[in-house]
């Protein structure tokens, strides 16, 4: 396996992460890490688990039978855990392949939690939620973040209006009314004070009218336009995700390459 350190396999694991301490994969990451990517002993893996930074360990010992997981031993620690920007993402459920791409996509954008919402629009009533977790993990894998966005179980507007935080930032999509332009509403007092977010994207059709009337009972409201074409419900999600990490999020900011210099290193 290549020495570059940005090349090792990564994975994401819900263990406690400690130097020296050695993990049991699952079947399944045993699988994936053996026949998929063909490592072997003492080859270099990269594991976080969303608490405690990203952390070097080398494959020590593989399975002698099928059913039995291998051994990873924790080296040291290469990232530590550093704070992410706070920014919901509150969306309607599409058809399965695009939500799939949102949901990979929204992941790789930073967003910390992804949650359906059902409304009146809405064409798919049902989520595999344990499936669109799997494939936050991977893109969280490739996207080198140190978090999983969490992925909540769908719910209807009404609820989440009900049940809203009061110190979140609502943001609103909407493609009429009196929504302000994306780049002067995200770049007000008031989107710039607040660090955290949410973002309301709609389904297909986008949201009714009571709807929206139902959203501006949310407290300090912000409603966005994302340009002058109509987007698609996947379109409009990552767009508006990509102008609040550009303008409000850590796009605002050179954060520094994340690879460490470690890069550099000779470690298998």
């Amino acid at each position: 396996m290549s020495t570059a350190p940005h090349t090792w396999p990564r994975l994401y694991l819900a263990d406690d992460l400690r130097i020296e301490s050695e993990i049991i994969l699952s079947p399944d990451h045993t699988h994936y890490l053996l026949h998929v990517l063909r490592a072997q002993a003492g080859d270099s893996i990269r594991i976080f688990n969303g608490r405690d930074g990203e952390w070097r360990a080398t494959l020590t010992q593989t399975p002698q039978k099928k059913k039995e997981g291998a051994i990873l031993s924790i080296r040291e620690q290469r990232r530590p855990q550093s704070a992410e920007p706070d920014v919901w993402l509150c969306c309607a459920p599409i058809k399965r392949n695009h939500f799939d791409y949102m949901i990979q996509k929204a992941t790789e954008l930073g967003a910390s939690v992804i949650q359906p919402v059902l409304t009146s629009h809405t064409q798919v009533r049902e989520s595999n939620v344990e499936r669109l977790r799997t494939i936050a993990i991977e893109a969280a894998e490739q996207a080198e973040r140190l978090s999983v966005p969490e992925i909540r179980e769908p719910v209807s507007l009404a609820t989440l209006v009900k049940n809203w935080p009061k110190n979140r930032l609502p943001i609103i999509c909407a493609e009429f009314g009196d929504a302000q332009p994306a780049a002067q509403g995200l770049s007000s007092a008031l989107a710039q004070a607040r660090t955290a977010a949410a973002i309301f994207t709609g389904p297909e059709g986008g949201f009714t009218t009571d709807e929206l009337a139902l959203l501006h009972t949310l407290p300090e409201v912000l409603c966005l336009r994302l340009g002058c074409r109509i987007l698609r419900a996947d379109t409009a999600a990552l767009a508006a995700l990509s102008c609040w990490q550009a303008l409000c999020g850590d796009w605002k900011t050179h954060q520094g390459d994340i690879r460490t210099p470690r890069d550099n290193g000779t470690a298998r």
